[in-house]
């Protein structure tokens, strides 16, 4: 005669890390309180947390006891609960404008192309280039095999002549890789820019207002410094130390200044001198060949004088063109000055 034994069915206990814990965590407090605390994440991180969440299933109740001895001292009794699509649009309605739930959604329900790939395209290609460089040059070229064509000839652009043409040759000889090792690096790039764009976005915008600023008249650049100085000062001291105007041209080195100004014509580089004391004067004239230096030094000599406006447009002509090899990779312009500098 076989007894029969009454038995409790179970669930497993699996044990969640990372965003699967922030998302367990999230259904079980329920939609007000969860709602609350959304509130406080990005757009990327909530995209994330949904993904997750819409896939996490069946969770047991040992497992939410778990999670939440690290989170709240004292936590009610644990629950099982079960994390579904449906179950996280209800978690995100009234967080999210429509546009961004719908969008988000559409990723969770298997509807959206966008690939984090696709998401690269919004990273400042500036950034992205600076990213590169510190890979491996064949993973750098992987990446941008993998992004889309506009978004990549941006980021080479970004790269001095050398590098860019290494990693053209690395592209066209790119093998298959193995899914396992794609799924790597998709999570790495996915960690490295999306879960922190709002810092590259903050980072970029710093750059952009830079330079901004420095295409600003020199009194008009000067009042905006100062009256963000005022409000908010360290974002102020920040943006000093990106600009890069006129003046700054004597603390560059001499190879710096020569590879500036051998692509100015001698007529802006007599205007934009036009008013300068003798110092920085003859610091601009040691970094012309001989030839344009006589040619320069007479025009200076006559004492024609010119428009103001005329001067200030041919130093903010000099400026930029500085500031474009700069983006080009040609030059550094936080190069410090080296002994032999300045010519006699």
């Amino acid at each position: 005669m076989t007894s029969q034994t009454s038995t409790v069915t179970k669930l497993p206990t699996k044990r969640l890390n990372g965003v699967e814990r922030v998302a367990a965590l999230l259904l079980s407090l329920g939609r007000t309180n969860s709602q609350r605390l959304l509130q406080h994440f990005d757009q990327e991180e909530i995209r994330m947390i949904t993904v997750t969440a819409a896939q996490l299933g069946t969770v047991a109740s040992q497992e939410l006891d778990a999670i939440a001895e690290d989170f709240i001292e004292q936590f009610s009794n644990g629950v099982t609960l079960y994390g579904s699509a449906g179950e996280v649009e209800k978690m995100l309605n009234g967080v999210l404008p429509e546009d961004q739930l719908a969008d988000i959604m559409s990723d969770v329900m298997g509807n959206s192309n966008r690939s984090i790939w696709d998401r690269l395209t919004t990273v400042s290609e500036t950034i992205f280039a600076s990213y590169l460089l510190k890979e491996h040059p064949q993973t750098a070229a992987l990446i941008l095999t993998k992004i889309k064509p506009s978004a990549a000839a941006k980021v080479l652009g970004q790269m001095n002549g050398k590098t860019r043409n290494s990693l053209v040759r690395r592209m066209l000889s790119i093998k298959p890789v193995v899914p396992e090792i794609m799924r790597d690096v998709e999570k790495t790039m996915h960690e490295d820019f999306m879960l922190n764009l709002s810092g590259n976005l903050e980072a970029d915008s710093h750059a952009r207002m830079a330079d901004i600023l420095n295409k600003m008249d020199r009194d008009h650049m000067e009042d905006a410094l100062d009256n963000l100085n005022q409000v908010r000062p360290k974002t102020a001291e920040l943006l000093k130390g990106l600009l890069f105007t006129f003046d700054d041209i004597i603390k560059l080195n001499a190879r710096t200044r020569m590879a500036i100004f051998d692509q100015v014509p001698t007529d802006r580089i007599v205007l934009a001198l036009k008013g300068t004391e003798q110092t920085f004067r003859e610091v601009i004239l040691s970094s012309l060949t001989s030839r344009a230096r006589r040619i320069a030094e007479h025009e200076l000599a006559s004492g024609e004088p010119a428009a103001q406006r005329d001067v200030m447009e041919a130093r903010s002509t000099i400026t930029n063109l500085a500031l474009e090899m700069a983006g080009r990779g040609e030059i550094e312009l936080n190069a410090k000055q080296e002994d032999g500098a300045y010519f006699n």
